[in-house]
C-alpha cells in the first residue's frame, strides 16, 4: 500500500512539474509534437530512475561512510551527467530520427532540475533503495504524462483557427499549462 500511495502521489498529486515546478524548460521546449513528447518523456523516466538509484547509493555507501555529505549536489550532477551521455550514445545509435528531433533538449537532461530535485528528494525523505527507485520511477511516469498530454493539447491548439493571432504560440502554451497544472493539483484532495 505504502509503495502505490507514493506512485498516485508522485505522478497525480506530487507532479513534479505541474505541482513542483521542476523540469519548466524541456516541458516548454519538447512540447510541440506528442511523439518527441514521448521520446523525451522515456529518455526523462530512464535517467530519472537511474540516477535516483545511483545517487542514492553513493550517498548511503560513499558519501555519508566519508562523512562528506556536502559533496551531494556535485557528485549527483556528475552522475546526472554521465547517465545522460549513455542515453544520447544510446539513441543516436538506436533511433537516430528520435535523437534529431530531441535536439539540444537531449543534453539539457543534464540541467533538468527535475532530475536532481528527485534525487535530492528520495534522500531527503529517507526512503530506503527500493522506495527511492519506486519514487523516481512514478516521478518519471509523471513527467512523461504531464509532457505528452501538454503535447497533445499543442497539436489541437496549432490545427484550430479559434485562437486570436496574439495569443497562438507560447502565449496560449502557457494559458494550457496554467490550466493543466490547476487540473492535476485538483489530486491533491485525494491523498493526504
Amino acid at each position: 500500500m505504502e509503495y502505490i500511495l507514493i506512485i498516485i502521489a508522485a505522478v497525480f498529486v506530487n507532479n513534479v512539474v505541474l505541482a513542483q515546478f521542476l523540469g519548466i524548460c524541456p516541458f516548454l521546449g519538447v512540447s510541440g509534437k506528442v511523439s518527441t513528447s514521448a521520446g523525451m518523456g522515456g529518455a526523462v523516466i530512464f535517467v530519472l530512475t537511474l540516477a535516483a538509484i545511483v545517487t542514492y547509493l553513493i550517498q548511503h555507501f560513499i558519501l555519508i561512510p566519508l562523512q562528506i555529505e556536502y559533496m551531494q549536489t556535485i557528485s549527483f550532477i556528475l552522475v546526472i551527467a554521465a547517465l545522460v551521455q549513455m542515453v544520447e550514445i544510446i539513441l543516436k545509435k538506436a533511433s537516430p530520427s528520435l535523437y534529431q528531433a530531441l535536439g539540444i533538449f537531449l543534453p539539457l537532461i543534464t540541467t533538468n532540475c527535475a532530475v536532481l530535485g528527485i534525487a535530492i528528494l528520495s534522500i531527503q525523505k529517507d526512503y530506503n533503495l527500493a522506495q527511492t527507485a519506486v519514487f523516481a520511477l512514478a516521478n518519471g511516469v509523471g513527467f512523461a504524462l504531464a509532457l505528452i498530454l501538454f503535447a497533445g493539447l499543442r497539436e489541437q491548439l496549432d490545427l484550430t483557427s479559434n485562437v486570436p493571432k496574439q495569443m497562438k504560440g507560447y502565449p496560449i502554451a502557457l494559458i494550457v499549462a496554467g490550466l493543466l497544472a490547476m487540473a492535476f493539483m485538483g489530486f491533491g484532495g485525494i491523498v493526504k
